[in-house]
């Protein structure tokens, strides 16, 4: 198993998918009205920031469940689009729906002061599947949008769409970055590096490494990382700037320079108290596992061709001039500190055994 340094994800929520399940909750008449589009809006009891009801595509997912949890200590009503029936949540209506459904995206939309589109493919067989989600879902979405009259669309892209060429996954991240950018709405991009925290399973496996004492890595190189709960805090904090609009971000640690692979798999070590001894395996060992896997699982191979080309990218590290301005957004967890925390929550929840 070789540790992948993913390009983020944007959300991973199953509203990616096509299905179906029970209706979305309804507010009981105890229950004060979302305000609306209009206006309506009231200070957070939290005290900074607006009451905000928020419709947010990707809240099933790693990132996406974090948001909502942030997104509701803020005081904001949270409308989330979900394939199937979730339990009552307070403060959260779910939305039965999926990306191709127009239905369910114009009960997403309806009523919001803001969208949060987290949702979309990390994986997938080929580069139909890939446009037809991250691209085509994006397109569904904007459109339920504009007819809603919602002008704040918060875009969740990847750092993968700053290199196009060099997978089917990155290449749908960046047209579906060109469709917000022409979109005529009010927009924020942010694209995240790799992202990790408690729940994640993507950086799971890099964690169960560690605590063998052995990390097998892809060839040498740099990234940037970021705790989901500093992603969650910029997504928020981008809500009611103005000068946010029509921007992208790439937020990170604060480690100028990134995270050498090696250097990170040490640290993580170090979170289990073991010298990990790390082992860089070439471009063409990582492809015949590709191929090995993909004769294996078929269509449920995580290794694929696709992730292989950019796993081996060498240089995944955050652009300078795209970092949020500080006095919008800074990181507030040291990535040691972070890695120790959700090795924690891995231990209490039995995944590390």
């Amino acid at each position: 198993m070789v540790a992948r340094v993913d390009p983020p994800r944007a959300g991973e929520g199953d509203d990616a998918k096509r299905g179906g399940g029970a209706p979305p909750r309804r507010r009981s008449s105890a229950e004060p009205p979302p305000p609306s589009a209009s206006g309506g809006r009231s200070p957070s009891p939290s005290g900074g920031g607006i009451h905000r009801t928020l419709a947010v595509t990707g809240g099933t997912g790693f990132v996406g469940s974090h948001l909502l949890r942030a997104a509701r200590a803020a005081g904001h009503e949270v409308r989330a689009l979900t394939r199937g029936w979730r339990p009552p949540e307070e403060k959260i209506d779910w939305v039965d729906g999926a990306l191709d459904r127009a239905d369910a995206l114009a009960k997403l939309c309806d009523g919001a002061d803001a969208i949060v589109h987290l949702a979309g493919l990390i994986n997938a067989p080929s580069r139909a599947a890939f446009e037809a989600v991250n691209v085509g879902g994006t397109a569904n979405l904007i459109d339920a949008v504009r007819a809603a009259g919602v002008r704040r669309f918060v875009h969740i892209s990847s750092l993968a769409a700053r290199e196009p060429e060099l997978s089917d996954y990155g290449r749908s991240k960046a047209k579906a970055e060109r469709l917000v950018a022409a979109s005529a709405l009010d927009w924020t991009i942010v694209r995240p590096p790799a992202v990790y925290g408690p729940g994640d399973r993507e950086t799971f496996e890099l964690f169960k490494m560690a605590r063998r004492g052995i990390v097998a890595l892809p060839p040498p190189g740099r990234f940037s990382v970021l705790h989901v709960e500093d992603l969650c805090r910029l997504i928020l904090a981008v809500l009611d700037e103005p000068d946010t609009h029509a921007e992208t971000y790439e937020p990170d640690d604060g480690a100028e320079n990134g995270w050498d692979h090696r250097h990170f798999a040490r640290t993580l070590g170090r979170v289990f108290g073991k010298r990990a001894t790390t082992l860089s395996m070439p471009r063409l060992l990582l492809r015949g596992a590709s191929r090995i896997e993909r004769l294996v699982r078929r269509g449920e191979a995580k290794l694929t061709a696709d992730r292989v080309r950019y796993f081996c990218h060498p240089d995944w590290v955050v652009t300078a001039r795209h970092r949020p301005p500080a006095a919008l957004w800074r990181p507030q967890i040291r990535t040691p500190t972070g890695l120790k925390r959700t090795a924690e929550w891995y231990r209490e929840q039995g995944w590390l055994k």
